[in-house]
C-alpha cells in the first residue's frame, strides 16, 4: 500500500491536489484526524494500493505535535508512505481568500486573517519539517498546478527519483520549494543584446550566444558533478523526490537555458525528470 499524505495552508492548493490524485485513481479522504492514520491502513475493508488523506490545521494541536511519530511507524509498516506540503506566500493566500470570498477556517472574531495565516503556519511547522516534497504554489495556475501532481504524484514514482528542474527569475523570488538552488547570474547575460531580448533559453540564437562564453558550459559541467554525485546519496536515502532550481535575473534566457541542458542530461540516467520554466506563459 502507498500513503500520501496531503497537508498545507489553507487556499495553497492542497484541496485541489487530493481531487487530482482521486482522478489518478487514488483513494481520497479529506480532513482525517490525525488519530486516524493508523487506524485507515490497517482498517481490512479498505483494500487499495494507494490512498491520499488530507491533514490540516483542523486538527487539535496536540494531535499535530504526535504526527511524526505515528508518520515513523507508518513508514516502517508500509511499502510507501509520503508528505506532500503545500505552501505559498502570504500576499498569495491572502488575495485568494478575498477573491473567492471565503472564510479560513482558523479566523475569527479575535483572529484576523493575516493572523490565522501565521498560526496556522506555526501549527503546520511540524509536518512541513517532515515533508517528501514542498510545493509552493505562489505562480500556479490551477492548470499548472494539476500538471505538476499529475508529473510528480504517481503510483510508481517511487521506484526512481523524481527529478524537477526549474527555472526561476530572482526579481521575482526564489522558490520555497527547491532543495538545490544554483544562482547562474555570473554568466554573460542575453538580455543585454536588443536583438535577443524578446526569445528565451530555448531558442537557438541564445544559446549561440550563451556558448561563446567557456563559463557557460564549465558552470554546467560543475552543477552536473555536484548533482551526479549527490544524488546517488538522496538514492540510497530512500528520497523520492528533489527540486534544482536555477535563476536568472528574470527568468527568461541564462537559467532557461541552463535547465534545458540538466535535464537532457540527467534523463539519459532517471526516469522521472520533469521541466518547469516559473517564468515563461
Amino acid at each position: 500500500m502507498k500513503l500520501t499524505i496531503i497537508s498545507g495552508r489553507s487556499g495553497s492548493g492542497k484541496s485541489a491536489c487530493l481531487h487530482m490524485l482521486e482522478d489518478l485513481g487514488f483513494y481520497c479522504i479529506d480532513n482525517l484526524p490525525v488519530g486516524l492514520l493508523s487506524v485507515l491502513v490497517t482498517n481490512k475493508h479498505i483494500r487499495h494500493p494507494a490512498i491520499a488523506v488530507s491533514i490540516d490545521a483542523r486538527n487539535f494541536p496536540e494531535d499535530l505535535t504526535q504526527l511524526p511519530a505515528i508518520i515513523a511507524s507508518l513508514k516502517q509498516d508500509l511499502e510507501q508512505c509520503e508528505i506532500i506540503f503545500f505552501d505559498a506566500k502570504d500576499e498569495t493566500l491572502l488575495k485568494r481568500f478575498s477573491e473567492t470570498r471565503r472564510k479560513h477556517p482558523l479566523s475569527s472574531n479575535k483572529l484576523s486573517l493575516p493572523e490565522a495565516l501565521e498560526y496556522e503556519k506555526n501549527l503546520l511547522a511540524p509536518i512541513a519539517k517532515l515533508a517528501d516534497l514542498q510545493i509552493d504554489s505562489t505562480r500556479l495556475t490551477v492548470q499548472q498546478l494539476r500538471k505538476l501532481v499529475v508529473h510528480r504524484v504517481t503510483p510508481n514514482n517511487h521506484k526512481d527519483l523524481s527529478l524537477l528542474f526549474e527555472s526561476f527569475g530572482y526579481k521575482f523570488g526564489v522558490p520555497i520549494d527547491a532543495d538545490y538552488v544554483f544562482d547562474v547570474r555570473c554568466l554573460a547575460n542575453p538580455y543585454w543584446e536588443p536583438h535577443l531580448r524578446p526569445y528565451t533559453g530555448k531558442d537557438s540564437n541564445v544559446e549561440a550566444f550563451l556558448l561563446q562564453h567557456p563559463q557557460t558550459l564549465q558552470l554546467i559541467n560543475d552543477i552536473e558533478t555536484f548533482l551526479d554525485h549527490w544524488l546517488a546519496h538522496f538514492s540510497t536515502d530512500n528520497r523520492n523526490y528533489m527540486t534544482v532550481a536555477i535563476g536568472c535575473t528574470g527568468g527568461q534566457h541564462r537559467s532557461v537555458y541552463i535547465v534545458e541542458q540538466l535535464a537532457a542530461y540527467f534523463r539519459k540516467q532517471h526516469k522521472q525528470v520533469q521541466v518547469r520554466h516559473r517564468e515563461l506563459k
